[in-house]
């Protein structure tokens, strides 16, 4: 073997381990960056199952499939190349730009709950409006690009948490770390959204199990009690759910009003959790976080109140005019 093909195949086994070793930096720095957006994550997988509660069970996993589809286009096709360009040539923007999802966040959950508590007004609210998402010819329609809006904001803060977290200035590396977060974390959070709507079907054969089985008895009654209490248990995560929204859209807009100088109502809900977790060290870490969540809830009670009016008598009317005016024009 000639001694020029020797040296080929030995710099061809360096750029194998110099990718190699790239890949498993990527990996890392991935896996360090999502971990920051961690607390995103799980309000997105307790947002997603009150999309859910409305279908048959046969329609379940699929409806979950193209939620995740949408979630995977949203990170992928759009927040991905829009998170890269910003922070390269208009990086101020990304803040106000998180600040508007946060406020829509919030109008979403307070709506939701003044409509469970007047339903009349809401309704009213509801005619008011001009329709501004891609229309929707079935129920199902609806839900799912209900949930994929809701979604891409929640998409949008995990991808801007992880964007500030990636160490390099490499573009292409920064690209390759923000896909793989985006890859992983949907697959995580649609995954346990696929297990928790499918779980009173996993206690439904259970409940059948035939009783020469072994551990049968058990098994049944757990099956039993998973039938009996996840319909109960989906109505609770889609409280929780909402909930969620107004607390981190809350949240998003108390942690953009930082980044502009205006950091005293964080600075108070910090010490305020610091002085609830010394009083109580034993569960000091949970109820500092519960401090923070209740102050945010309050904040984005108070825009998501804000944002109803605004939007059934200034936003939607302007838009009604903006379509009127395009459709003569054309």
């Amino acid at each position: 073997m000639s001694v020029g093909l020797m040296a080929l195949f030995d710099d061809i086994a360096t750029l194998a381990k110099a990718a190699a070793a790239s890949i498993d930096d990527v990996a890392g720095q991935a896996a360090k960056a999502g971990s920051k957006a961690a607390g995103v994550v799980i309000d997105d997988t307790a947002v997603t199952p009150r999309y859910l509660t409305d279908f048959s069970p046969a329609r379940e996993l699929p409806v979950v499939g193209r939620i995740a589809l949408g979630s995977l286009k949203n990170k992928l096709l759009f927040l991905l190349p829009a998170a890269l360009i910003l922070s390269l040539v208009l990086p101020q923007a990304i803040t106000p730009l998180l600040m508007l999802g946060g406020a829509y966040l919030c109008y979403e959950g307070v709506e939701k709950v003044y409509e469970a508590l007047f339903p009349h007004d809401a309704h009213a609210h509801e005619a008011r409006l001009e329709t501004v998402a891609i229309d929707a010819e079935t129920f199902e329609d609806q839900k799912v690009a209900s949930a994929i809006k809701t979604d891409f904001i929640l998409s949008a803060e995990i991808m801007a948490i992880t964007l500030a977290a990636i160490p390099t200035d490499s573009i292409v590396q920064r690209g390759l770390i923000l896909a793989v977060v985006a890859v992983g974390i949907t697959a995580a959070v649609y995954g346990v959204v696929a297990l928790i709507v499918k779980a009173d079907d996993v206690g439904l054969a259970l409940a059948r199990l035939s009783p020469a089985s072994p551990l049968a008895a058990p098994l049944r009654v757990g099956g039993r009690g998973l039938v009996q209490g996840m319909p109960h248990a989906l109505r609770a995560l889609g409280a929780i759910g909402t909930a969620a929204m107004i607390w981190v859209g809350g949240g998003i807009i108390l942690h953009g009003l930082e980044e502009y100088g205006l950091g005293w109502p964080s600075h108070v809900l910090n010490d305020a959790g610091a002085a609830v977790a010394r009083a109580a060290p034993f569960a000091g870490a949970f109820l500092a976080w519960l401090v923070g969540a209740a102050g945010a809830g309050v904040a984005g009670i108070i825009v998501g109140l804000i944002a109803i009016p605004l939007t059934s008598r200034v936003l939607s009317p302007l838009w009604r005019q903006v379509k009127t005016s395009i459709r003569r024009k054309s």
